[in-house]
């Protein structure tokens, strides 16, 4: 066959090709239209901004064919209903944090973090290539609903309280509004956990019903005004290391989604995930500065709290694996992993960043 004649049949071909592939594609893609609620108030435009980023990416990638629209907290259900929501079929999918779940079984945790757990990378790396998607989503299977990877704040601050913190004896009878796992550790030593969704933090604390709250850090905290009612500023958040944000989706939607679907979503998961890790290191270092402006105390855990903290921690979580196989297997996975993993982060990347901090003081 010559040169221009050979030119000629396969550009011919990939022409042809085209058009006979362009409308099977476009019949292959059903027109869809989901609802996603999450457990976070609208002005939080990190968390709640997360899911409305996964949901447009999907529209757009689809060329809106497949349409998710958002619902704050509240609007649908609230804010800590949204597992129920999509296990039964309410919505087809939500945005949360697992942890939150915790009273229905202590495996949920794993989906967010455990105290004293992996930093926000380990904890993605455990995730994504360490097994800890499979084994999460095979517990998620008894509870209907899967789970995709949607969010990271990074290590979160201690909280926010009225009173100094100067050691153990401080926590007792304290009303700490407290995230999942984190609350029975707390309760451990002295003090009375409180599990409120994020818009119920503040009239709380105001009113003196609790004494004291962590959400996540600087940034997210100064828009919610905690600074107004509770002065000392606490770090670091040894609950919430490197706590994940996930989509849980309806088992039954989510197989019956066209492949090509399937992906879109778990890659607009990822573009939410990603950007809201650069999101927080963007606006938590601003934030902080403006609520130390305006008088907020900045405080350390002293070290007998920590380490108190850490050993409460790590007897809760031998209690809880020695009755609870799902607890068990997911917390060897995770704690195997991390501990490889710090074996190598102290060998570079603490040193660097310390040396840098050190050296980045304004």
């Amino acid at each position: 066959m010559k040169r221009r004649d050979f030119i000629k049949v396969t550009g011919l071909g990939v022409a042809g090709a085209a058009t006979v592939a362009a409308p099977a594609i476009a019949q292959s893609m059903p027109e869809l239209k989901w609802r996603l609620t999450t457990s976070w108030p609208k002005s939080l435009d990190t968390l709640h901004g997360g899911a409305e980023l996964m949901a447009k990416a999907v529209g757009e990638a689809t060329d809106n064919k497949f349409q998710i629209q958002t619902f704050a907290a509240g609007e649908i259900v609230p804010g800590l209903q949204v597992l129920d929501a999509v296990q039964n079929g309410t919505v087809e999918m939500g945005h949360t944090a697992p942890y939150y779940y915790f009273g229905k079984d202590p495996t949920f945790t794993f989906g967010s973090s455990v105290p004293f757990g992996p930093n926000m990378r380990l904890n993605q790396a455990w995730f994504m290539l360490g097994g800890g998607k499979e084994l999460l989503n095979e517990f998620y299977k008894s509870y209907n609903v899967t789970s995709l990877l949607a969010g990271n704040t990074g290590c979160q601050m201690g909280g926010w309280f009225r009173k100094e913190i100067n050691s153990v004896d401080d926590l007792k009878g304290l009303k700490f509004r407290i995230g999942g796992f984190a609350g029975r550790v707390m309760q451990k030593l002295g003090a009375v956990p409180q599990q409120l969704a994020g818009g119920d933090i503040y009239p709380a604390l105001e009113k003196g019903t609790i004494d004291a709250a962590e959400w996540v850090g600087p940034y997210d905290d100064e828009k919610l005004g905690f600074y107004k009612v509770a002065p000392n500023y606490y770090f670091p958040g040894w609950w919430e290391g490197g706590p994940m944000l996930v989509a849980l989706i309806n088992l039954d939607k989510w197989n019956a989604l066209p492949k090509h679907y399937q992906f879109v979503l778990e890659q607009a998961g990822h573009l939410a995930n990603n950007w809201m890790m650069a999101r927080y290191d963007q606006a938590n270092p601003l934030a902080l500065k403006k609520l130390l402006a305006v008088g907020t105390k900045l405080r350390p855990f002293p070290a007998t709290v920590m380490e108190a903290s850490f050993k409460a921690a790590k007897e809760l979580h031998a209690e809880v694996a020695a009755s609870n196989a799902n607890f068990k297997k997911v917390y060897d996975s995770l704690t195997s992993f991390s501990n490889n993993g710090y074996q190598w982060f102290q060998v570079a990347e603490v040193g660097y960043d310390n040396f840098m901090a050190r050296h980045s003081q304004v």
